[in-house]
């Protein structure tokens, strides 16, 4: 059974690939053609942790195969010096239930996230778009830049976190990493990362929106994937009723997004308010942007399909590359 840690996944599953198997996942999943239950949450550490169980099978394709995902989130981690969020995927045969490996399950759910933002973006965000925000400095952060700058021409990236060390940290990161030339810098202000902006991403553990409805720009497309549960949001409600609406999948929106959440409950935005699904973009059932000045936002709360689509492309490149040998990372 293959063994396959963060470097060896980082390795197989290139941004560029993640967003076209994120293409691919979520036109399965509005095909219908993948079998995924509910996921279940479990809240821990005093009820400031969750712990999420996400399986999915897909058998239409070449590498047929069930994933099973366990990732925690625990924010309070970091005044311990451990990181948020933890994670192992099982790939098991679809065919025969034989297992075929294990994954780190932070690293692929950071990768794949990212991508599915990125497949967003690339359906929804002008065509010219220049000028990234970015709201948080971890991991998530970090992939949904490079997301961002695999499916648009970015040349300028700003950075907010209140601690300003980290987000000075990240973007001295990515300005000694990248290979394509672009600014990162960290801002000051929420309204400072967003002036002029053409695409905002907000990756934080906020529980509270992270910047005004003011300050946000005619034609913004805003990735939101922070948040996951119905009391927590990072985008104010009157940005959401601007905006419209793509989620990656309406049931769970439904239940657990509480930047769509909370504005129904204040009467600004009501079911129907949700666009549409992005399977359904993707497969062209739907409109994408209406107009250049418009505001469009996509929030994601995740979807075992991504896991499992994720880690046939893993496996797929991985088997080429001789990566991944018995034991753990």
């Amino acid at each position: 059974m293959r063994a396959l840690g963060p470097s060896e996944i980082a390795r197989a599953l290139p941004m560029a690939d993640a967003v076209e198997a994120m293409r691919d996942a979520f036109a399965a999943h509005a095909e219908g053609t993948v079998l995924a239950p509910a996921r279940s949450v479990l809240r821990t550490g005093g009820g400031s942790g969750a712990t999420l169980v996400m399986p999915a099978a897909l058998e239409a394709a070449d590498l047929p195969l069930l994933a099973v995902k366990v990732v925690s989130v625990f924010p309070e981690n970091r005044r311990h010096g451990l990181p948020s969020i933890h994670g192992t995927v099982l790939a098991i045969d679809a065919a025969t239930g034989v297992p075929k490996a294990l994954l780190d399950g932070a690293s692929l759910t950071a990768i794949r996230t990212a991508a599915a933002c990125g497949v967003a973006a690339d359906c929804l965000a002008r065509p010219e778009s220049r000028v990234l925000a970015v709201f948080g400095s971890g991991v998530h952060a970090r992939t949904q830049v490079e997301a961002m700058r695999t499916v648009r021409g970015i040349e300028e990236v700003r950075i907010f976190n209140p601690n300003v060390p980290s987000a000075r940290a990240m973007a001295d990161e990515l300005a000694m990493s990248s290979s394509a030339p672009c600014g990162f810098r960290a801002v000051g202000s929420p309204a400072a990362a967003l002036a002029g902006a053409d695409i905002a991403c907000a990756a934080t553990t906020s529980r509270v929106p992270v910047f005004e409805d003011a300050d946000v720009p005619d034609g913004l497309h805003l990735s939101a994937i922070g948040s996951f549960k119905p009391k927590d949001r990072e985008i104010p409600g009157a940005t959401v009723a601007r905006a419209r609406i793509v989620v990656d999948d309406r049931e769970s929106a439904l239940e657990e997004a509480g930047d769509l959440l909370i504005p129904m409950s204040e009467g600004l935005i009501d079911e129907g308010s949700i666009h549409c699904s992005l399977g359904d973009l993707v497969l062209d059932r739907c409109e994408g942007r209406a107009s250049s000045t418009q505001v469009t936002l996509f929030k994601s709360v995740g979807l075992a399909v991504q896991d499992v689509v994720a880690t046939q492309a893993v496996l797929r490149r991985a088997a080429a590359l001789g990566l991944g040998g018995s034991g753990v990372w």
